[in-house]
């Protein structure tokens, strides 16, 4: 009902800089929050950034004043600007929405299929 695509992983030096893209499809009705989410090899998924329809964003603690989270909502699509990398970044980021479908009366979370950012020292 909703498909979610991410891209804009990679590889990068400590320091450097990289911006993830998702985009939205499918039936969509209406999308509330957008946003990002990463899980490190053996550690749970934690917050990365959200982003509310309106343009409120919220950071986790650890990218904050890093990464900067936008969307534009006639796209469906939200990216991440990620600066200042660090080691500890490396993970899969998964793109998350929460949306609600056309054939459904209320919204749920779609995750996409994640992309993996790897951060050298």
């Amino acid at each position: 009902q909703v498909q979610l695509l991410e891209s804009g992983g990679g590889l990068v030096q400590a320091g450097g800089s990289l911006r993830l893209s998702c985009t939205a499809s499918g039936s969509i009705s209406s999308i509330n929050i957008m946003g990002w989410y990463r899980q490190a090899p053996g550690k749970q998924r934690n917050l990365v950034a959200v982003i509310s329809s309106d343009g409120v964003a919220h950071y986790g603690d650890s990218v904050r004043g890093r990464f900067t989270i936008s969307r534009d909502n006639a796209k469906n699509t939200v990216d991440l600007q990620m600066n200042t990398l660090e080691v500890e970044d490396t993970a899969v980021y998964y793109c998350s929405a929460l949306a609600t479908a056309q054939t459904m009366k209320v919204p749920a979370n779609y995750w996409g299929q994640g992309t993996q950012v790897t951060v050298s020292g």
